[in-house]
């Protein structure tokens, strides 16, 4: 039977995609004209990101899952979940600390570059995450559509053809309104980075080190849960409330801590440029 991808999951997709991209564009924006945040803490954002989940993480991962303890961690999803929301945890907010600490040191007067921060951290992790998935899987739709799909799999066999099958399946039987969720979901996520951002900045800024050690544990709560539920067959609406009720408690912690440590950047001296200090 020929597969096809209806037009609507098409735009879904294209939908959630655009969401994906918007949401690192938007917030930048806003927090450059309406905040006055920097650029460089948005930058150090992405870069730590893209290092430290994608590089570093991704090396660990290798080097665990392959080993013998990692055939034991696999086969148990309870295991497996606290595996991977405590090395998501660890290497993300180590690669926050870090970028707070040493290169956004001279960026720490105004507290908005924490949410600057998160915007970029958050924002790429969109765009990679939901953003470049979503025009993968609209043109492996089209060439689903346009009688194409051979040139996909003429070439593989084995493990690799079966998966690209099952993808295949997936896009032509998912419904079109599941494409959304990763919109929400993605805004979630970034809702999170944002609070953690702001637990670890004053982690750094104000000394407080126990908001360090807790950004950990509630980002290893998120993405435990997460994997825990999707695991057990939880339905993926009820995954994506699950994970907008946690993101929302995330966002209250670092509202709490926020009105309890933020301070207004001095006002530049008159007649001369404003010099940041480095605590």
């Amino acid at each position: 039977m020929t597969q096809h991808v209806p037009a609507l999951s098409i735009g879904c997709m294209a939908a959630a995609g655009l969401v994906a991209f918007a949401i690192p564009i938007g917030l930048l924006i806003y927090y450059r004209t309406k905040k006055k945040a920097d650029d460089p803490p948005f930058v150090a954002g992405l870069v730590v990101f893209l290092l430290f989940a994608l590089v570093l993480e991704r090396i660990a991962h290798s080097l665990v899952l392959g080993s013998a303890a990692g055939e034991t961690i696999r086969g148990n999803l309870w295991l497996y979940a606290l595996y991977g929301g405590a090395m998501a945890g660890i290497f993300e907010e180590t690669g926050r600390y870090l970028a707070f600490r040493i290169p956004l040191r001279c960026y720490r007067e105004k507290d908005v570059n924490a949410l600057m921060y998160g915007a970029g951290h958050g924002g790429i992790e969109a765009a990679v995450m939901l953003g470049l998935t979503s025009v993968s899987n609209i043109a492996f739709s089209v060439m689903l559509n346009t009688g194409r799909a051979e040139e996909l799999t003429a070439q593989l066999s084995g493990d690799t053809l079966a998966q690209v099958q099952e993808a295949m399946g997936t896009l032509s039987t998912t419904p079109s309104w599941l494409f959304l969720l990763g919109a929400a979901e993605r805004i979630a996520a970034v809702a999170m980075h944002l609070s953690f951002s702001v637990l670890v900045w004053f982690a750094v800024k104000k000394k407080k080190r126990l908001l360090f050690p807790l950004a950990i544990l509630l980002h290893l709560l998120a993405d435990a849960v997460t994997v825990l539920a999707s695991g057990s067959g939880v339905p993926t609406p009820a995954i994506e409330g699950i994970l907008a009720v946690i993101a929302a408690g995330i966002a209250v912690i670092a509202y709490r801590v926020w009105k309890a440590e933020h301070e207004e950047a001095p006002p530049p001296s008159d007649g001369e440029p404003q010099l940041l200090r480095a605590e």
